[in-house]
């Protein structure tokens, strides 16, 4: 590894360190990631697009590298792969507002045992109230970045849902996916997005392990 240099195309073929460092649990991810990815109810294109979304919001590198070349050769358009992106960068900007519900609980000392409940959701709209430029902003790029577009607000709405999972903000879960099922989409498109952001996620923890092999090497 390069001095200081703690990011590179070349570390991740590191990777296949793994298949002999953790054998077994390494064979499993790899069957489980690839069959994740392969078409079924939903089409390759559109799970390497939410691929790329959730890429985005664990931040991985390599991830992002890996299935903005899956995409490409799946068919996906430049503009598509943006529209992923802003759609992720929404979910993730407002997971951090829609927990905000929970931090108006904490500071007015709520007592009540239970930190989610759907009722407390209802709190968002005073942000309107204590920032409301910014959340004004916030509410038009919300709104902007699941409209339909290249891609289908159906579309956009399961990556909404994927990235929801890989945020882990459960208001968000709640509210895209009924929207995505108001949308069109099936339980089984459902749950088909949920697995891409479940091995995207997992995958992003494998592939950051390139980086402990650098770190306990050098």
């Amino acid at each position: 590894m390069e001095e200081g240099i703690l990011y590179k195309k070349e570390y991740f073929t590191r990777l296949e360190e793994f298949a002999s460092l953790a054998p077994e649990a390494f064979r499993t991810f790899i069957a489980f990631d690839q069959q994740v990815m392969e078409s079924g109810s939903l089409d390759l294109k559109l799970k390497e697009l939410a691929a790329i979304a959730v890429a985005h919001t664990t931040g991985c590198p390599y991830c992002i590298e890996l299935h903005v070349g899956n995409a490409k050769t799946a068919g996906a358009s430049k503009e598509e792969m943006g529209e992923a992106i802003l759609t992720a960068a929404a979910l993730k900007a407002g997971s951090a507002l829609a927990h905000g519900v929970n931090a108006l609980n904490a500071y007015d000392e709520k007592e009540d045992d239970v930190l989610y409940k759907k009722e407390y959701f209802n709190r968002l709209s005073e942000f309107s109230k204590l920032v409301p430029t910014a959340f004004q902003s916030f509410a038009a790029f919300d709104a902007e970045a699941v409209k339909g577009g290249t891609l289908s607000v159906k579309e956009k709405e399961l990556i909404a849902v994927a990235t929801a999972h890989t945020t882990g903000c459960p208001y968000c879960i709640e509210v895209h996916t009924k929207a995505a099922k108001a949308a069109g989409a099936s339980l089984e498109d459902t749950a088909e997005i949920i697995m891409v952001a479940a091995a995207l996620k997992a995958g992003s923890a494998l592939a950051h392990g390139v980086n402990a092999l650098n770190a306990y090497d050098s």
